[in-house]
């Protein structure tokens, strides 16, 4: 009988290519389905601040990405990594992603910031302190374009929009067949760096004729920030103040190398760390100087410090103070150089001060001058904003721009903040300018306004184009190291101060994971895997019946098949 039975199933799918095909079927797709998804880009991405300041978190606190991606256009965003342009962004549609408890949201970026549109520029620049105000559970990160993603973008767009507009049934078909991609970090959750240290770099240039001689500080913070940490470039603000302090230094470096030239007064020149986070390099410096020590420069007698703050763009100088200087002091006669200064030599600039009262119930002191301010010395910032609130101070679009012929129309300036070379160098004249003219009583000696003491180009550049937020610059980093050197060359006693925070109270904490790699991979949507196992099951379930009931069906088949025999 078992003989029998196999020469009929032989004979039957010998005969029969359809039923052969059938059987086929399952072994096929079981093979294929388990195949691995494939990687369609990987790319670098930035992730959000995210740090605590006196006991205040803010920023992002995750770190894990690994979830499917979709347009802000998509009906449900929950679970779901939104992907976003900046050209398109909005806080609106940023609120959504968050409200929806999205897994993750990834802002495309343009490589060439300063080329976007200026009302674009200016929007996300007004957002960046809403997106750091509060904390969030949700990653945050940030991508720069690049052809690929921009595909991966267009067709999750594609796929996300046309749902809405769909039918049920539709909807379902398409999402069964579409291609999606799963956005998958390759980093750890973030966690609070322990032991790390804020530094910051002093030097100085001692005058001649006498002990108890005046002392003029120079002071510039070189930290940058922005909503993210690896994009804050910080070109302007405050690049530019670094680049004039070191140039600064170089200039008075080579008059106090001669006898003649030699002043009576003392330089001191402080790079300060950890400006953006509240001046923490120079809270700590004031308080080794004045606190835990006997014999410091800043016991003595000091002058006025000067700030130098976002002075790399402009036609307009201010000097903020919290207490205007008394006339007779060496604060008054500092203004009134940089006016005669101003006026004289570049009456294109407009010089003024503002006056703003040092209030101690805000959580951020305005300027780095209010530090000193604090502690009793008269110190002044000098900067192009005309408030400490205005967003191109915290935002990673200040970033350093190129010729504006090779992007801009003629007379076009690039949008943003940015750095323009020539009016960093003029402002830098300026100021050195009216220094040299208080520091050797030029006025009181007769020396005319328009005397131009320095004639040659200035400006270091050497900080204008790396990111140097605060949680990127350790005391083993290139930034300090190319600061040191510099101020080496041209100052004496050069060293370094740093400052960690309190281990039980800490005033600022930092965390890791900042940058990371991403990858997306093409994959089918899980109701893909489900609608083909409903297809398996269906079939296996009619190949069982057909099975029990085989005689029937042959009996049926052969009856359809068999040739009719014409009768005699």
């Amino acid at each position: 009988m078992f003989e029998e039975a196999s020469e009929v199933f032989d004979n039957m799918f010998k005969s029969s290519f359809p039923l052969t095909f059938i059987v086929f079927i399952p072994a096929v797709l079981i093979l294929v389905s388990p195949l691995p998804a494939e990687a369609a880009h990987e790319f670098t991405v930035y992730r959000m601040q995210q740090y605590d300041l006196q006991g205040q978190p803010y920023g992002t606190r995750n770190a894990i990405l690994n979830t499917e991606a979709r347009t802000v256009e998509a009906e449900v965003l929950s679970r779901r990594c939104v992907i976003m342009r900046l050209a398109d962004f909005s806080y609106d549609k940023y609120q959504k992603a968050l409200r929806q408890s999205a897994g993750a949201v990834v802002i495309m970026l343009p490589k060439n910031m300063s080329a976007m549109p200026q009302d674009i520029v200016q929007q996300f620049m007004e957002l960046e302190p809403e997106m750091l105000a509060t904390e969030t559970i949700v990653p945050v990160y940030f991508a720069m374009e690049d052809d690929e993603l921009l595909s991966i973008y267009s067709q999750t767009q594609t796929s996300s929009s046309s749902q809405g507009s769909l039918s049920a049934a539709e909807v379902l078909v398409h999402t069964a067949t579409a291609n999606g991609f799963q956005m998958v970090t390759s980093g750890t959750q973030s966690k609070a760096v322990s032991d790390w240290a804020i530094t910051s770099l002093e030097g100085r240039l001692a005058g001649v004729g006498g002990e108890d001689l005046p002392t003029i500080v120079l002071v510039a913070h070189y930290d940058s920030f922005g909503v993210a940490p690896w994009l804050s470039y910080g070109a302007d603000s405050n690049g530019s103040g670094v680049s004039m302090l070191l140039e600064l230094a170089r200039l008075f470096s080579r008059l106090y190398t001669y006898k003649r030239t030699h002043a009576g007064y003392n330089l001191l020149f402080f790079v300060s760390g950890g400006g953006k986070f509240n001046y923490q390099g120079t809270k700590r410096w004031l308080e080794d100087n004045l606190d835990h020590t006997d014999s410091s420069l800043l016991q003595d007698n000091v002058a006025f410090v000067l700030c130098l703050d976002t002075l790399g763009n402009g036609d307009t100088l201010h000097l903020h103070v919290s207490k205007p200087p008394k006339e007779g002091t060496p604060q008054h006669s500092l203004l009134k150089e940089l006016e005669m200064v101003v006026m004289s030599q570049y009456p294109e600039v407009k010089f003024s001060m503002v006056h703003k009262k040092i209030n101690l119930a805000d959580d951020m002191l305005a300027w780095e001058h209010e530090r000193f301010g604090i502690r009793r010395l008269p110190a002044f910032t000098l900067s192009h904003l005309p408030s400490h609130r205005l967003v191109q101070r915290f935002s990673i679009m200040d970033v350093r721009s190129v010729s504006p012929s090779s992007r801009h129309g003629a007379g076009e300036p690039p949008a943003g903040p940015h750095v323009d070379v020539k009016k960093l160098n003029r402002n830098t004249k300026v100021v050195a300018e009216a220094l040299a003219r208080v520091i050797y009583n030029l006025t009181e000696k007769g020396t005319p306004g328009d005397l131009q003491i320095f004639t040659e180009q200035m400006v270091q550049e050497e900080q204008l184009s790396a990111p140097r937020a605060a949680q990127l610059v350790d005391k083993d980093s290139n930034v300090v190291s190319t600061l040191e050197y510099h101020l080496a060359r041209y100052l004496k006693d050069v060293k370094r101060h740093y400052v960690k925070a309190d281990k039980r109270d800490p005033e600022f904490v930092f965390y890791d994971q900042l940058k990371q790699t991403m990858n997306a991979y093409r994959v089918k949507p899980a109701i893909f895997d489900l609608l083909l196992a409903v297809c398996i099951a269906a079939y296996l379930g009619m190949m069982y019946l057909a099975i029990q009931n085989f005689g029937v069906l042959y009996t049926m088949v052969r009856r359809v098949t068999q040739p009719k025999t014409k009768a005699h």
